[in-house]
């Protein structure tokens, strides 16, 4: 029976406060190795990356409209 990828470990448990100016690269470089990881591609995660620069944009847009 395919039970689909592994669960991904939960990644707030191991990252450092949000304001630490490391944070943000660390949970990036967690996320990359944790995809590879689990089967994803380097095209995988240049997609996905596209996906969430589309999202960001789409809310930072919003964001623009609602403030003008």
């Amino acid at each position: 029976m395919d039970q689909g990828p592994p669960n991904m470990a939960l990644i707030s448990d191991t990252t450092p406060n949000p304001r630490d100016p490391r944070a943000v690269g660390i949970l990036a470089k967690s996320i990359y190795r944790e995809l590879r990881a689990t089967g994803f591609s380097e095209q995988d995660v240049l997609a996905l990356a596209g996906e969430l620069l589309s999202l960001v944009t789409t809310d930072v847009k919003s964001g623009r409209d609602q403030v003008g």
